[in-house]
């Protein structure tokens, strides 16, 4: 394969060296005949040698990976960590891998949430009728009767789904760190109800018939005449591209096009059904929100359009490493002086657990999560938010303003 790679690239080369060169009728004579020795290679017939077919097992069990007892994805005969780079320099082929594993721990997480954290799947839009498409989120039995404390929880941007903070730290890691389930089971433990938002289940994907996908390329309301030279130029532009393409992704991917979820097109959008049609509809006195990375975005966008019913339910917010600007998301002044109060982010940093991390934005406090790696915020900062939590909880039910945390070096931000 790797002859055959060198020998391509050495006359594609060759090709664009001809072609630079101002020659004479011998000049064009070679050129000519170097793309014709290139085009009789069917670099179809000899990636397909190279690259296996793009098919997967959908279990965990024909991966040959289980999760021991520890909660560590484990290589079910040598007991070793999951390899990524299972065939070598095939870096397409192993990403695919990865990406089938990832989906299959998907549906594992939305089994635990039922069978270990008794959750129920509830669907959504609540009147979605048979044939529309359709999204869910996870909620414990009594997560709109409990009367005292309810905990909404709200992962990141990206393909991680309810459930998970982290697909990374699934496979690499553990249960514990890359799931929501150790703040699900210390919820439960602690009298609330739970809510698990699915942010990212925005819409579903379906394949192209071949009339549509005619459709696309033909919707052009341009004169005839202009879209023939643009047709012209456009194939040979593809003509070029392919030939190099044929060589990259040769196992060609079906067209397909995406299917919105009504009211839930987008972690913003989700986020704010969720309100309406759940946490505002609560019995719940004292409402709790988790949010990570993009996460604490989408709760400040639901800030921003629900402020009055948000300040009147919320009691404490916990961000871990959160994205949202209030510059960028034009958050007013009413709203920073409520996140100054009652919410908290705890960010990557190299500094001790809960360790004051200067700002230059005037919204909540930021303290370190104890790491600086991303993903691992929510996990690092566990304990430190259900502490956070409690104490928010005590100074409401006091009459006593909240305090992130009990450090005297914390950061007095209506300074700034």
């Amino acid at each position: 394969m790797y002859i055959y790679l060198s020998i391509l690239n050495l006359l594609t080369v060759w090709v664009m060296m001809a072609q630079l060169q101002q020659g004479g009728p011998d000049e064009k004579e070679k050129t000519t005949a170097l793309k014709d020795l290139l085009s009789r290679i069917d670099l179809d017939e000899l990636m397909k040698k190279d690259e296996p077919p793009l098919e997967f097992p959908d279990t965990l069990e024909g991966f040959e990976y289980i999760f021991n007892e520890k909660g560590q994805l484990r290589h079910i005969k040598t007991g070793e960590p999951f390899v990524f780079n299972y065939r070598e320099d095939l870096h397409r082929w192993n990403q695919k891998r990865y990406e089938a594993l990832g989906e299959i721990i998907t549906k594992y997480v939305y089994e635990l949430l039922q069978k270990e954290c008794h959750l129920k799947k509830v669907t959504l839009p609540v009147d979605a009728t048979e044939s529309e498409p359709k999204s869910f989120i996870f909620m414990s039995e009594d997560a709109l009767t409990n009367p005292d404390k309810l905990l909404v929880l709200i992962h990141g941007n990206g393909v991680v789904r309810a459930g998970q903070w982290a697909r990374r730290l699934i496979i690499n890691e553990d249960l514990d760190s890359g799931t929501q389930i150790p703040y699900i089971k210390r919820a439960v433990e602690e009298g609330y109800g739970v809510i698990v938002l699915n942010p990212n289940e925005n819409y579903i994907e379906v394949e192209k018939t071949k009339a549509q996908v005619q459709l696309s390329s033909d919707s052009s309301d341009e004169p005839a005449e202009k879209r023939e030279r643009k047709d012209k130029i456009q194939k040979e532009t593809k003509k070029r591209r392919d030939f190099y393409e044929k060589y990259r992704n040769p196992q060609k991917e079906k067209e397909t096009m995406q299917m919105y979820i009504r009211d839930n097109g987008s972690p913003e959008e989700h986020a704010i059904y969720v309100w309406d049609h759940f946490i505002s509809q609560s019995a719940a006195e004292n409402v709790f929100f988790v949010a990570h990375s993009y996460g604490g975005l989408a709760f400040v966008e639901l800030m921003i359009q629900r402020e009055a019913e948000v300040k009147n339910k919320v009691t404490a917010v916990a961000l871990t490493d959160s994205v949202h600007n209030v510059w960028h998301q034009e958050v007013g002044k009413t709203i920073r002086e409520w996140m100054r109060e009652n919410c908290c982010n705890w960010v990557s940093s190299s500094e001790p657990l809960d360790t004051s991390v200067e700002s230059m934005l005037p919204d909540c406090p930021r303290v370190s999560a104890g790491t600086e790696r991303h993903e691992l915020t929510s996990w690092k900062s566990f304990p430190s938010i259900f502490k956070f939590f409690s104490e928010a909880l005590e100074a409401r039910t006091s009459s006593v303003k909240p305090t992130p945390t009990r450090r005297s070096n914390r950061i007095k931000y209506e300074e700034l």
